[in-house]
Order: C-alpha cells, then sequence, then structure tokens
C-alpha cells in the first residue's frame, strides 16, 4: 500500500508541475495580454484531481489520519482552477485577471498542501 500512495505523491506532484509550469511560461505573455491555457495546465489539474481523490480514499482505507478541513479547502480551489482553465482552454488569449487568479489558487494550493500540518 504504501509504494501505491507513494506512486500517486508523486503523479500528484507531476500534475502541480504540469499545472504551476504550464502558468509560468505564459507569464510573459500574461503582462502583454495574450496569454492563454495550455492543455498542459488542463490535463495537470486532472491528475492533481484524480490523484488527490484516489489518496484521501487510500489514506483512509489504511487508517491514516485525514484532516477533511484542509483537503475540502484544497479539492475547491481545484475545482475552481480545473473550472477555470476547462471553459477557457479554447480561447485565444485569457484576461490577465482570470490567468492571474488561476496561478494565485494554484499557489495557494501548493502553500495549503505543504504548510497547513
Amino acid at each position: 500500500m504504501d509504494v501505491l500512495i507513494n506512486v500517486l505523491v508523486a503523479l500528484h506532484i507531476i500534475g502541480i508541475a504540469a499545472l504551476l509550469g504550464g502558468f509560468l511560461t505564459q507569464m510573459k505573455a500574461m503582462g502583454a495580454g495574450t496569454a492563454r491555457f495550455s492543455p498542459a495546465m488542463l490535463h495537470g489539474a486532472l491528475t492533481m484531481l484524480v490523484t488527490g481523490v484516489v489518496l484521501v480514499g487510500l489514506n483512509q482505507a489504511d487508517d491514516q489520519p485525514v484532516n477533511s478541513l484542509k483537503i475540502g479547502i484544497k479539492m475547491a480551489l481545484l475545482v475552481v482552477i480545473l473550472g477555470l482553465v476547462y471553459v477557457k482552454r479554447d480561447e485565444e488569449k485569457v484576461d490577465k485577471a482570470l490567468f492571474g487568479a488561476v496561478g494565485g489558487l494554484t499557489i495557494a494550493n501548493i502553500f495549503i498542501a505543504t504548510l497547513w500540518t
């Protein structure tokens, strides 16, 4: 069970890397007003959602303590991120504020994951 959980944690980190990497590569374009959501951002958010849900289930099945409030907040942020990226994925350019909001929510999600103990 530990190996499976560790593999899923690695996949979860790969998902956040794809989402944050997609945002960071578009920072210059965001300043010019031509930023767009890349497929990597959508796939990263989906990977995070699927692996996160499975990780919570596996941890509960393994009788590990799960902070439901923390997980709920992280999931709410991720659902908002995923919704924004999914709805605006085919647009040539995305509004600066909307693109910045996705980046800010992604960073907030990372800080919640790492600092909330």
